[in-house]
């Protein structure tokens, strides 16, 4: 498949059966049970292993979305920040379902859909981990601008938006191929995902951000103890836009392929992950395969994680499914992974999982304007 098929199978499709089937199912709240639409990719799987990380439950949390790119608790564990990536607005959703717009991240550019791309706009937010609305008002972005990728500051009070700094820009933008996902490790130290931004052979660069995962303090240097003295913590990536810790402090992170594989990456300081010397496995010394694959009509084109009982859940994207993947024994690779709601709400992207319960926040995205929703999950 080549390059300009690909990016095909990204581009936004309306689907007027989809639409018309979901608006009856928010009227209802309560939607279909996963056991009625989940369908094991990988046969071979045990039905033990296959029930580990199972839904029980999903229901609309909220409706009348438009893109929503990231959702992100605020440190109580109440309420969570959550982007829409065209209109450049953030809102708080509250755990009973209610939501308020909080305001907008100024000097966001969002891709002309005349140039049929998809990736950019306002995508990751990540509340400073000491946030608490007084003291520490400071929450951080990734967006587009008109020329650049940028992670900014903003405050928030607890009700709205204000200020504007940029604490790391310049990093190369494309028409696609952005990244976007940011949020901080439990190191305390700000973790950032960056496309290579159509521009492949940045992603071996090590004096580029493109095609990295970095990792930043609050005002935008390099953390202390990054493997390579600048704010690169792991590179060879093409397009991560999804990352999470499990319960051992390990970051996984996923990542969209170009034709024939996407990826679930175990993120080590230093490594390389491949590309574009290689897509998928690459077998070779030095290059650090992957943990999962998929191919992108077959379930693949992964979006973000989320980690709940050391499962990795997986939004999908061309797949319109949620994986679920426990993690192994040794806590270096993933046990044979299940998919659920296949075909039956769209495209998903944005997850996160819900402090101090056993239940995931998923968001569709590119069902129209305001025809999106944020599903609440249940899971084992």
């Amino acid at each position: 498949m080549s390059r300009s098929a690909r990016s095909a199978l990204h581009r936004i499709r309306p689907v007027t059966a989809l639409a018309t089937a979901a608006t009856a199912l928010l009227g209802a709240c309560l939607l279909q049970p996963a056991t009625a639409v989940a369908d094991t990719a990988d046969t071979a799987a045990p039905a033990e292993s296959a029930a580990v990380g199972a839904p029980t439950g999903v229901s609309v949390l909220s409706g009348q979305w438009t893109r929503p790119w990231a959702i992100t608790f605020l440190p109580d564990g109440k309420q969570a920040l959550v982007t829409e990536r065209r209109s450049s607005t953030v809102w708080l959703q509250g755990r009973d379902g209610t939501k308020k717009k909080v305001g907008t991240v100024p000097n966001t550019v969002y891709p002309s859909p005349a140039r049929r791309v998809g990736s950019g706009g306002l995508m990751g937010v990540a509340p400073s981990p000491t946030w608490n609305g007084t003291t520490d008002q400071d929450v951080f972005f990734v967006h587009t601008a008109a020329s650049d990728i940028r992670v900014v500051r903003m405050r928030f009070d607890g009700t709205s938006l204000s200020g504007y700094t940029v604490v790391l820009g310049g990093i190369t933008r494309g028409g696609d191929h952005n990244g976007g996902k940011i949020a901080f490790g439990p190191d305390g130290y700000l973790y950032v995902a960056v496309g290579d931004a159509l521009k492949r052979n940045l992603a071996q660069d090590k004096n580029s951000l493109n095609g990295k995962i970095l990792r930043i303090t609050k005002s935008g240097a390099a953390a202390p103890g990054n493997p390579f003295g600048t704010r690169v913590y792991s590179f060879g990536h093409r397009n991560p836009q999804g990352f999470a810790w499990d319960s051992r402090g390990r970051l996984w992170a996923s990542e969209i392929g170009e034709s024939t594989w996407d990826e679930l990456n175990l993120i080590t300081p230093g490594a390389n992950y491949g590309w574009p010397t290689c897509e998928g496995s690459c077998g070779k010394a030095g290059l650090s395969d992957p943990k999962k694959v998929w191919h992108p009509d077959e379930g693949g084109v992964p979006a973000q994680i989320a980690i709940a009982n050391d499962v990795v859940y997986v939004s999908t994207l061309l797949g319109q499914r949620l994986w679920a993947l426990p993690i192994d024994s040794t806590g270096k690779g993933v046990k044979t992974g299940t998919s659920y709601y296949k075909n039956s709400y769209g495209r998903l992207r944005a997850i996160a999982k819900v402090p101090g319960a056993d239940e995931l926040w998923l968001g569709t995205t590119d069902g129209g304007d305001d025809k999106d929703r944020i599903l609440k999950i249940t899971v084992k």
